[in-house]
């Protein structure tokens, strides 16, 4: 993807799916592009249209839970692009898990009983629902892998204020609790995701997307029960059929693996499961949009003046 150039610029930084441009010192442009990560690793082929599933998703998402919390949100001016407010941002990741699912459940199936400084019950199966929602915080790793991270840790380290650490945990569980409300309705159990928070003036906001199948996994409702019982696959919406992929051809990122070849057919299997995601957990069709990266520009100006004047 071209790398844009906007005026007042003030710093620029790609990260594993996307660009952020910073102008002035109060606004983030962020451009969703089409690369897909899994194990931290930036996979070698793009995904179509993945970037304008992530950015209308999350921009549902948030205007959608706007009562709950402030969140950066400005505009989105172009099918993938969002502009928003500059926030500091907490060098964490709230993860909220309402299932026994994927790294928790990788890490209760090797014996360990302990997540995050928290205590998980004995007896569970993979995909049983926890008693309540728990937050398995993660480090936000500017490059390299995430690192789970506990709450007296957080706190020990001043990664944030016990003031700030209540607020972020009751806006954590708040917004979960919204997101499996708007999943069910769709039929869908939202299983797991993650919230990025930052401040502004000493106030707390959601930043970032919500709810995607990139920091999201999604089970569907129907049959979920049945096929718990007869301890059978759940069937799921996220990208974790991805990270399986992976695992089965010998990738989790470690060093020395190589990342299976990803053929054309693969990459519009993975393109089309993130439109059906989306049409599913919207209930709207997915309409396609390539703009030209010239058009993109223009559009994210015309809305940068607008901001920037006001």
């Amino acid at each position: 993807m071209q790398q844009f150039h906007f005026p007042n610029q003030s710093a620029f930084y790609s990260g594993k799916v996307r660009d952020v441009y910073s102008i002035h010192e109060h606004l983030l442009v962020m451009v969703a592009s089409d690369r897909i990560s899994a194990f931290d690793v930036i996979l070698p082929q793009p995904i179509p249209f993945k970037g304008q599933v992530l950015t209308q998703i999350a921009a549902k998402m948030l205007a959608a839970t706007a009562d709950i919390c402030p969140n950066w949100l400005l505009a989105t001016p172009a099918p993938n692009v969002s502009v928003g407010k500059r926030c500091t941002p907490f060098k964490i990741e709230m993860v909220v898990r309402g299932n026994l699912t994927g790294h928790a459940w990788r890490t209760y199936a090797s014996g360990l009983r302990t997540l995050c400084g928290i205590s998980l019950p004995e007896g569970m199966r993979e995909n049983d629902f926890f008693p309540t929602p728990i937050i398995t915080p993660t480090t936000k790793a500017s490059e390299g892998h995430d690192e789970d991270i506990s709450e007296a840790e957080i706190l020990a380290q001043g990664l944030a204020t016990p003031e700030e650490w209540a607020q972020l945990k009751a806006y954590t569980l708040a917004l979960f609790e919204r997101g499996k409300s708007i999943a069910a309705k769709q039929g869908l159990i939202l299983v797991d995701t993650k919230y990025e928070f930052g401040t502004i003036d000493n106030t707390i906001y959601l930043m970032d997307e919500i709810h995607t199948p990139d920091s999201s996994r999604y089970f569907y409702a129907d049959g979920f029960a049945d096929r718990q019982a007869k301890g059978e696959r759940q069937l799921q919406l996220s990208k974790e059929f991805v990270r399986e992929w992976l695992i089965a051809n010998n990738f989790m990122g470690k060093e020395g693996q190589s990342v299976p070849e990803m053929t054309p057919e693969w990459i519009q299997t993975i393109s089309k499961r993130y439109i059906e995601l989306f049409e599913k957990v919207t209930g709207e069709p997915f309409v396609p949009q390539a703009l030209s990266n010239d058009t993109t520009y223009q559009l994210v100006l015309q809305t940068l003046n607008k901001l920037t004047h006001v």
